[in-house]
């Protein structure tokens, strides 16, 4: 599992590059191509969870200040 967002892209662009610019033999291309799809789907996850925090950061703001009551103290 990758650390970050950043992270997973930077492997992903690497992998892309690499299949790119190369002439790798077919299991070599398939390997990346696995490898890929893997740190995709991952950087997918991560997106997804930053845009639901940004939503439920974006309701609190819309919907005004959110405050706790306190306890009073005697």
């Amino acid at each position: 599992m990758i650390a970050s967002f950043e992270e997973g892209l930077e492997k992903l662009e690497r992998i892309v590059s690499e299949m790119e610019d190369s002439k790798l033999p077919l299991e070599k291309l398939i390997t990346h191509y696995e490898q890929g799809t893997k740190l995709l789907s991952q950087c997918d996850i991560k997106l997804k969870e930053a845009e639901k925090k940004i939503e439920v950061l974006r309701s609190k703001t819309e919907n005004g200040p959110e405050f706790e009551a306190l306890e009073s103290e005697q």
